[in-house]
């Protein structure tokens, strides 16, 4: 994937920061909203991706279940599962089928209508994250992207979705970190004073 010549770490954390500008603030919003909905709604939210938005996926998966709680007893809790965490149940359906069902398998056992699917890809073309985004749509769940290069097919088929606008996938993913630090905070702050549910 493209990869810049960086001089310095000044010169990357610059060419971090102008992709991070060239985000649309309204689409954060978006997932944001899309999350707090998910929460009121007790819906599951689940997060997936390859790679370095794999772990990205697990990292925020681990803010939103932890990271917006302000009363660890009392709170109401979000219903959050990163798919990349199982390794026995990937490896499963990995070699006795086929890489791209093993998200779309684990929907199919865990997932239901209205529920929220946030698909994250730098290039937007990962066959087993397009596959799970198929089968979330035709249930009637909630699909949003998180994109970085022109987007690929996962952003035509998203019902919504963050995009960076930059062809270094290391640049995306740390933007997409930046961007998903910052939502923890906007919803912890959403989510405080609800009480368990």
């Amino acid at each position: 994937m493209g990869r810049s010549v960086v001089l310095s770490p000044m010169g990357y954390l610059e060419q971090v920061m102008q992709a991070a500008r060239e985000v649309n603030p309204a689409e954060v919003d978006a997932l944001a909203g899309a999350i707090e909905e998910a929460y009121h709604g007790g819906r599951f939210v689940f997060i997936i991706g390859n790679g370095g938005s794999g772990a990205n996926a697990s990292h925020l998966c681990e803010d939103l279940g932890k990271g917006t709680l302000t009363d660890f007893r009392g709170q109401k809790r979000l219903r959050v599962l990163s798919l990349t965490d199982n390794t026995p149940y990937i490896l499963a359906w990995g070699n006795d089928t086929s890489f791209e069902r093993v998200f779309v398998e684990q929907l199919r056992n865990l997932a239901g209508p209205s529920d929220l699917l946030i698909a994250i890809s730098g290039s937007g073309n990962s066959p087993n994250v397009l596959r799970a985004v198929e089968y979330a749509n035709r249930i009637g769940m909630r699909t949003f992207g998180v994109t970085g290069f022109n987007g690929g097919r996962l952003r035509e088929m998203v019902r919504a979705c963050l995009h960076v606008p930059c062809d270094d996938m290391g640049v995306v993913e740390a933007v997409h970190a930046i961007f998903f630090h910052y939502l923890v905070d906007a919803l912890r702050l959403r989510f405080q004073g609800e009480g368990d549910a």
